[in-house]
């Protein structure tokens, strides 16, 4: 992307950014760099050193925690116009990723190495609002989901994530089995006996809702 479309993206996802006139703010990429990433892509592993915070302009960020076994737990995504909070720890509390980041997508960032950070942190009062508000939050989600994985079951907590995706999903059940922090061969199971219920219909690649009172009262 050209500068001028950057800089217009970065005032329309992240309002901190509206309060920088054009020198200002060319100033900031200027010492930042645009990253350009592929889907599959690994942003970040567990036990790499934080180096800089990303902007999201475009694509999309899976943030998940991965098992000695290889089973993963999905944490978060960060869409554009969000901040990933492991990295904002990471640079507040300058230790190493305890997590994995891939991109879902092609992604481009800007990336705004830790001292530009930390002073825009120190300096600019939106900045600093918008990275604490979003760091609010996301703790907020990270604790309904130790809640769920602790206390729910997993066929309420598949029923809540089917929910949430619309009445036909387009995915598999490997991708499920990711963000529920199972496997595939459990969700599979759960989702034939939602089919038997007659609460989903299932075909490949693709499920849909067909009693969603049904489920919603599962996820309840």
């Amino acid at each position: 992307m050209l500068r001028p479309e950057i800089r217009q993206r970065l005032r329309s996802l992240y309002p901190a950014f509206e309060s920088l006139d054009d020198r200002r703010l060319d100033a900031l990429l200027d010492e930042s760099m645009v990253l350009n990433v592929k889907s599959g892509t690994v942003m970040f592993d567990e036990e790499s050193p934080c180096q800089a915070f990303p902007l999201l302009v475009n694509g999309t960020i899976r943030v998940s925690k991965v098992g000695p076994s290889g089973r993963e737990l999905q944490l978060y995504r960060v869409v554009p116009g969000e901040a990933c909070i492991l990295t904002t720890s990471c640079l507040l509390g300058n230790v190493a990723y305890n997590a994995r980041g891939v991109a879902e997508s092609e992604v481009t960032a800007v990336a705004l190495p830790q001292p530009v950070f930390q002073r825009l942190l120190g300096e600019h009062e939106p900045f600093r609002t918008y990275v604490f508000g979003l760091f609010a939050e996301r703790i907020s989600e990270l604790m309904q989901l130790v809640e769920a994985v602790a206390f729910q079951k997993l066929d309420q907590r598949l029923a809540a994530l089917l929910l949430g995706k619309g009445k036909v999903i387009h995915t598999t059940h490997q991708a499920l089995a990711d963000e529920l922090g199972s496997v595939r061969e459990i969700v599979s199971r759960l989702l034939k006996a939602f089919a038997e219920q007659g609460l989903v219909s299932l075909a490949r690649e693709q499920i849909e809702i067909v009693d969603a009172g049904k489920l919603r009262r599962l996820a309840a």
